[in-house]
């Protein structure tokens, strides 16, 4: 078969495959919306319509850290210098929640200014397709990357190292980066000690390993709540939500909610919202 006899052939390929793909995002695509999920299958940008959050002080026991949240992420929308964070600590503690409440916040303060993208763990390695996008718009943007850890042999933390500094590139000054974990340093104990034991020199093998976590300027870290801070979160909610009960009808309830979930956190509280709000045939609008 003759070269040109192949013409047609791979023609016909690469038309099947530009219809496959997805045309890439222009500017006017990301600044529909405020908030944004990064596809890695087809390099991708879906708008988010309705975002999943709550407002930002109804978050009760964390104000310390929503105060520093809040200050580094408006100066990165003003165009001044702010750090990636990392929110790190107790299950249900409201790090996600924060995110996306800090978020709204500045969003409210000037609309439009910051967007919001949320990538996740298993598509850490397209990263640097992810970043070359945002890189080419006037908007800034937080990529947001909830529940963030490795374990055994995940090489990805690699790539993520030289993304957040350690690259030529780098990070694009229009772009921070915040993620949560329950881990202060993203990796299993055993992943460090497992490092540690077979290296030939562990101390340098270990530093490897939890130098990933040095690369947030702002650490934040969330622990347990008391159970008064537990009732001024349901007692927020039940303002805020207009739920129309008195404290002796909720509070013994809520307690009960807790020995049945065998823990306090603002997940907890959120959650008996929610069956409170159910019971009681009132929505949470």
């Amino acid at each position: 078969m003759q070269n040109t006899d192949l013409l047609p052939l791979i023609e016909r390929i690469a038309t099947a495959l530009e219809r496959l793909s997805p045309p890439a995002p222009t500017q006017d695509d990301l600044a529909g919306a405020d908030a944004y999920v990064w596809h890695a299958d087809g390099s991708r940008l879906s708008p988010v319509k309705k975002v999943n959050r709550v407002d930002i002080y109804l978050l009760k026991g964390i104000e310390l850290q929503r105060g520093q949240l809040l200050e580094n992420t408006s100066r990165f929308a003003r165009g001044l210098p702010a750090n990636n964070a990392l929110l790190w600590g107790a299950r249900g503690g409201g790090k996600s929640s924060l995110v996306k409440a800090v978020h709204a916040a500045v969003n409210n303060e000037k609309p439009g200014s910051l967007g919001l993208v949320e990538i996740h763990r298993e598509d850490i390695p397209t990263l640097p397709i992810l970043l070359d996008l945002l890189r080419g718009t006037d908007r800034r943007w937080i990529l947001f990357c909830d529940d963030l850890s490795f374990d055994g042999e995940d090489a990805a933390y690699k790539s993520l190292k030289a993304v957040l500094e350690g690259g030529v590139e780098g990070r694009p000054e229009n772009v921070v980066f915040y993620a949560t974990s329950n881990r202060r340093h993203l990796m299993a104990r055993d992943m460090i000690e497992n490092e540690r034991s077979t290296a030939i020199n562990p101390s340098e093998a270990v530093e490897e390993k939890v130098s990933l976590s040095d690369r947030f300027g702002l650490w934040l870290g969330f622990h347990n709540c008391d159970q008064q801070t537990y009732f001024d979160m349901i007692a927020g909610y039940v303002e805020a939500y207009d739920l129309g009960v008195e404290e002796d009808y909720w509070k013994p309830r809520a307690v009960e909610w807790t020995v049945t979930r065998g823990a306090r956190s603002g997940r907890v509280a959120w959650q008996f919202i929610q069956e409170l709000a159910g019971s009681l045939g009132k929505p949470l609008t």
